[in-house]
């Protein structure tokens, strides 16, 4: 799966020229343009909203637990190998994001929708719909777990261990939150994301720009570290049990994909939402996800971790990043990151909410999207009070399973990327 991801990234992004790496700037000006609405006919929230709401999604327990886990279990190597999957993911999220805009239809309500499940039956035809259906259904159940339940769970945990909240509580509270959310549909969704995310990846790159600044005699050596861990074995240091090249490359890909989503085709389903009259202004907005996410947001988890030391303290996970942390915050670092990973963990719920609904809608029709919502919101509590191993598991798997149609209808359809990139920048 992992290697199907990467390669078909890397052919996009070179049948692309890497117009998406040359083209960031432009993306970034795009975005900053995008702050208000073109119009009430194109679209139900702004370009902006609708980035928002896309990272409100991706920025979650993966930037800071995930990152964590790659380095515990691939060595500094790990980061190289999420910095790679970011490059080439940058291209495949471009794509999704085209397609998902220039294939979009409006409901029964009038509303505009997309994603993979709609280019799949618009440009590939009648014949492939089981394909489009095949992602809805998996993508609709995985939203359960991977954007629902185990994020209150690790809400849950971290509130209990670092303020001593009982996880009944922080499963009630959540609930009634996200439920006052949610069920005001995707306009209160990129309100609440338009605000939220914005302060909360701020305020986090600022927490660790103090603790690089703390340890920045220590950078160049942990950028060696990774460079050098990315091709050669991790050995055994301290608490740290050494890694082979492979663990670097596997679990720094696996970590990087399922923080950023690249391939996965859900940034597609936010954006389809956003006033755009060009499917192409849509996608270079979109990529940005990517890049925010991963290359940045990551990336600071990733070098606090390693020019800390506490790399090599045998510690995993959202652990990990607080040891992290409190070294240069001490009796702060770790109440800071239970905090973002609070914030991180609640408006992945958010985003994920449309994507299911979205899923649900194409399978059958606008009537299932209300109990979906009510449905959604009561499974909160649950998530936080339940053991989730198998949950974590059973996301892991259908995040793969929607993958495959949407990986599969990216190469049938990149001639139509290619197209519409073509017209665009020749018209410009």
């Amino acid at each position: 799966m992992l290697v199907l991801i990467l390669c078909t990234g890397l052919y996009l992004m070179l049948r692309l020229k890497l117009m998406p790496i040359v083209r960031l700037g432009t993306g970034f000006r795009l975005l900053w343009q995008g702050r208000t609405k073109d119009d009430d006919e194109s679209g139900e929230i702004s370009p902006f909203q609708a980035l928002m709401t896309c990272l409100a999604a991706t920025v979650g327990t993966g930037n800071i637990a995930g990152v964590a886990t790659a380095i515990f279990l691939g060595g500094p190597g790990a980061l190289f190998w999420m910095w790679c999957t970011a490059l080439v993911g940058m291209a495949t999220k471009y794509a999704e994001v085209v397609l998902a805009v220039h294939f979009r239809e409006k409901d029964e309500r009038g509303e505009h929708v997309g994603g993979p499940m709609y280019a799949i039956r618009n440009g590939l035809g009648k014949r492939w719909a089981w394909l489009g259906g095949a992602f809805a259904l998996f993508g609709g159940l995985a939203g359960f777990g991977i954007g629902n339940m185990v994020q209150v769970n690790s809400m849950a945990q971290a509130l209990e261990t670092t303020f001593s909240v009982p996880l009944w509580l922080t499963g009630v509270v959540t609930m009634v939150v996200v439920g006052l959310v949610i069920l005001g549909g995707i306009k209160r969704i990129g309100a609440v994301a338009s605000s939220l995310v914005p302060a909360m990846c701020i305020g986090y790159i600022i927490a660790a720009i103090a603790v690089l600044v703390t340890h920045a005699s220590e950078i160049p050596h942990a950028l060696s570290l990774v460079f050098t861990h990315a091709f050669t074995p991790a050995a055994a240091t301290g608490g740290f049990a050494g890694a082979a090249v492979m663990a670097a490359i596997r679990f720094g890909v696996a970590r990087g994909v399922f923080s950023n989503e690249a391939g996965l085709g859900t940034a597609g389903i936010a954006q389809a939402a956003g006033t755009t009259n060009s499917a192409v202004r849509s996608g270079m907005i979109g990529m940005l996800g990517t890049f925010i996410d991963t290359l940045i947001i990551c990336t600071m988890t990733g070098l606090t971790i390693i020019c800390s030391g506490v790399w090599t303290s045998g510690q995993s996970g959202a652990a990990l990043s607080a040891a992290a942390f409190e070294t240069a915050l001490p009796g702060f670092g770790g109440i800071i990151l239970t905090i973002a990973l609070v914030v991180f963990a609640f408006t992945t719920i958010l985003g994920w909410s449309y994507y299911c609904e979205r899923c649900w809608e194409f399978l059958a029709g606008t009537k299932t999207i209300l109990p979906f919502r009510i449905i959604f919101v009561l499974a909160v509590p649950f998530g936080a009070i339940a053991q989730l191993d198998f949950a974590w598991l059973l996301a892991d798997t259908l995040n793969g399973l929607m993958a495959i149609p949407n990986l599969i209808s990216l190469l049938l359809l990149s001639p139509v990327v290619l197209r519409l990139t073509r017209e665009y920048f020749a018209s410009k």
